[in-house]
């Protein structure tokens, strides 16, 4: 039996069996230690959990993370007036959440105050320019008011906290708030379809109805929902419903929930009532329009008759022969 020593110089002797045993070792060194180092770097098996910083001030809120080796970061803030400026309203993950040490928080902590923002002239656009405008600077409508004009659906003045808005105005409002709107309308055009907005969250529902011409009127929010998960809500419920016919200017009713059974179950019910609504919307043009076929059909008969009985049609030869005589 030869001995290790001798099996080793003879490994020696034959370069090429050599080197590719000595790069295998490098590699194999290299991989342990990778392994070691992602073990360290990692911390592999630590955990920790993550505590709930909600209602806690910012300055508390960073002490508890660097005890529990975690790093806090603000990624969004709020202005709710029932709470204190700096208190963590909301944070990413949760409280409860096991994970690694090192581990970044997202929190939403509450303003100090609401941002003001710059409120944009809009008279001279239309309603949906006006709208996108208003939207893009974090503002919305708080009401649609429609005078007679023949700019219809075009902005004829715009008032914020009741002061009128110039095109040289340096007004500012809080951001959400909204602003009031004097539209124009041409008579004959009074009137607008409520569109579809179950199933949107609030502010694309809001955004829906005053691109048509209509009002917000009373909103509703089931149990459970607050500042923070409103916008995850979605319309479950509007009064008047879809494909109803609405004068410009109306009020629609919104409700509301978080709950994907019920909002399913109450979006195929509005559906199923637009369609009916637009049919019976459909017949009712169609008639109107038989009824002012027929009555201009019914003028155009009575108009030779109208002749026939005249003066005019009852001249005698007579009287023709002593005109010319």
């Amino acid at each position: 039996m030869q001995k290790p020593a001798s099996i080793f110089a003879r490994i020696r002797e034959h370069k090429l069996l050599w080197n590719l045993l000595v790069i295998a070792a490098i590699i194999l060194v290299m991989a342990v230690a990778a392994h070691l180092l992602m073990q360290i770097g990692t911390r592999h098996g630590a955990r920790r959990t993550v505590p709930d910083f909600s209602g806690i001030p910012l300055p508390e809120a960073q002490r508890i993370a660097r005890k529990y080796d975690l790093k806090l970061h603000i990624n969004d803030s709020l202005f709710v007036p029932a709470y204190e400026g700096g208190i963590v309203l909301d944070q990413l993950p949760e409280g409860g959440v096991e994970v690694k040490p090192g581990r970044t928080v997202y929190i939403t902590i509450n303003s100090f105050r609401q941002k003001m923002v710059p409120v944009p002239y809009v008279a001279g656009r239309s309603l949906r320019q006006a709208k996108n405008m208003l939207e893009i600077a974090g503002l919305g409508i708080d009401e649609l008011i429609y005078r007679p004009d023949i700019a219809t659906n075009y902005v004829l003045e715009e008032y914020c906290g009741g002061k009128p808005v110039q095109q040289n105005s340096r007004i500012e409002a809080e951001m959400g708030s909204g602003v009031t709107l004097y539209v124009g309308v041409e008579e004959g055009y009074a009137s607008t379809i409520v569109p579809q907005v179950v199933g949107q969250p609030l502010a694309q529902a809001k955004g829906r109805l005053w691109e048509l011409g209509l009002n917000i009127g009373r909103i509703d929010f089931d149990e459970g929902i607050n500042l923070l998960n409103q916008k995850d809500a979605r319309v479950y419920i509007q009064v008047p419903g879809a494909e109803h016919a609405a004068a410009l200017g109306s009020r629609v009713d919104l409700r509301l929930t978080l709950d994907d059974d019920k909002l399913a179950e109450h979006r195929a019910t509005a559906e199923k009532q637009a369609a009916a609504a637009a049919e019976a919307r459909r017949a009712e043009e169609l008639a109107e329009s038989d009824s002012l076929a027929r009555i201009s059909l019914e003028e155009a008969l009575a108009e030779p008759a109208r002749e026939m009985e005249s003066p005019e049609a009852h001249r005698t030869n007579d009287d023709n022969e002593g005109f010319f005589d």
